[in-house]
């Protein structure tokens, strides 16, 4: 089935505010690692939805990460921190996947859902 560029912008878009509403149902329960991975997958939604916008394709988590810095950050459509914090939950979701005894915590996790929110907040804005 095809789907418009407007739909599939705003099933991404969805994807990651629902991404972000599973990562503090988890922070209730104090599922940490959980709460990682569901807020990388929020950011990555989210940047798939600008790379929809504007006809980009990746097939792979990295070139995802290495258009939004290439197309985004480079040109400053974006601030820094925004590459910043998508480069770093990419970084943590992969050691906290697949590397062994890696555990998060309140400490280093709860603020990541703020930053999250914000990221996703910013990119929508670009969308809306």
């Amino acid at each position: 089935m095809n789907y418009s560029k407007n739909e599939l912008i705003k099933y991404r878009l969805d994807r990651a505010f629902e991404s972000i509403e599973e990562a503090k149902i988890l922070a209730k329960e104090e599922k940490w690692n959980a709460v990682v991975n569901r807020l990388y997958y929020s950011c990555f939604y989210a940047v798939n939805a600008l790379l929809i916008r504007d006809s980009f394709v990746s097939k792979t988590h990295s070139g995802t990460l290495n258009l939004f810095h290439l197309k985004y950050i480079k040109t400053n459509e974006f601030e820094d921190h925004f590459g910043e914090h998508y480069s770093m939950m990419f970084d943590i979701r992969l050691s906290g996947d697949y590397q062994d005894m890696v555990i998060f915590d309140r400490k280093t996790t709860e603020p990541m859902i703020a930053d999250t929110e914000e990221f996703v907040n910013r990119i929508k804005s670009k969308l809306v």
